[in-house]
């Protein structure tokens, strides 16, 4: 795969988080050291402490940011491509993104705080270690390092039932296809069980056992997202996003919003 200085950015503020275009794609790794930020992310209020670490792998997910003005922060952007090398062949990490999905924020005692700072501060000095002859395989290593403390930390007793490598791969792929976009043109469970060479009821179970929630809550939080967006910020027409998202009435994209954000999209741009 393709490495460059692009695949691992790192900044001691949080001020790109969720906005920057160059490093909207990574997936972001945070430690929080002193004052807080709140903001929303996947529609829902946070806040990150001094104490905190967060992963965030969807950072359009994230809005409304409002920093403290003592806030200090490091934060590692790193490319999904990269992410996806330097991983720890483990079963968690699939349960352990969806679970980051509604909670992206992790709170660590001393020791895990001190831990994480000797990884952030080993992959910065890796990184900036230019004339290594195996410089990339050493970032992978430091990476993979650090990969490995946030599954210690965020491994808990609601993630720790094992899942077979048939089954974390499905629900890896399954993920795969909806942050790829098929959920604007296909919202039908059966279009991703034949994607996946499974049945419908098998996917439904897989992501049931992973994740806690049906494939169809995947497919629907996806989409519902991506127009809640496309309503906020008025570019579109109604009919244009329906359109785009292939629904086949105005009164069924209507019934959708409803259903999926409580209120028609007339009143929620109101």
């Amino acid at each position: 795969m393709a490495f460059d200085e692009s695949s691992i950015i790192i900044d001691h503020d949080l001020d790109r988080l969720g906005t920057d275009d160059k490093v909207l794609n990574h997936v972001a790794h945070v430690l929080c050291e002193q004052g807080q930020l709140d903001f929303t992310f996947n529609s829902e209020p946070f806040t990150l402490r001094a104490g905190n670490s967060m992963i965030v792998r969807l950072q359009r997910l994230i809005e409304d940011k409002r920093p403290s003005a003592d806030l200090r922060a490091t934060v590692i952007y790193v490319t999904p491509e990269v992410v996806e090398v330097a991983t720890p062949r483990s079963n968690y990490g699939i349960r352990g993104s969806l679970a980051l999905f509604h909670n992206p924020i992790m709170s660590l005692n001393e020791q895990q705080q001190a831990r994480l700072r000797r990884d952030f501060d080993e992959v910065e000095s890796r990184q900036q270690h230019t004339e290594h002859r195996f410089r990339e395989e050493e970032l992978y290593c430091a990476l993979q390092m650090t990969f490995l403390d946030f599954f210690d930390f965020h491994a808990g007793v609601d993630y720790d039932r094992p899942i077979s490598a048939r089954n974390a791969e499905i629900m890896a792929q399954f993920i795969q296809l909806l942050q790829q976009g098929n959920y604007i043109k296909h919202r039908e469970l059966n279009y991703y069980a034949d994607k996946l060479c499974v049945t419908p009821k098998y996917l439904s179970e897989v992501s049931k056992d992973i994740s806690g929630m049906g494939a169809n809550y995947w497919i629907n939080r996806f989409a519902t997202i991506h127009i809640r967006r496309l309503l906020h910020d008025r570019s579109m027409s109604f009919t244009q996003i329906a359109d785009m998202f292939e629904f086949s009435s105005p009164s069924y994209f209507n019934r959708f919003v409803q259903n999926h954000l409580g209120k028609t999209p007339s009143a929620f741009r109101e």
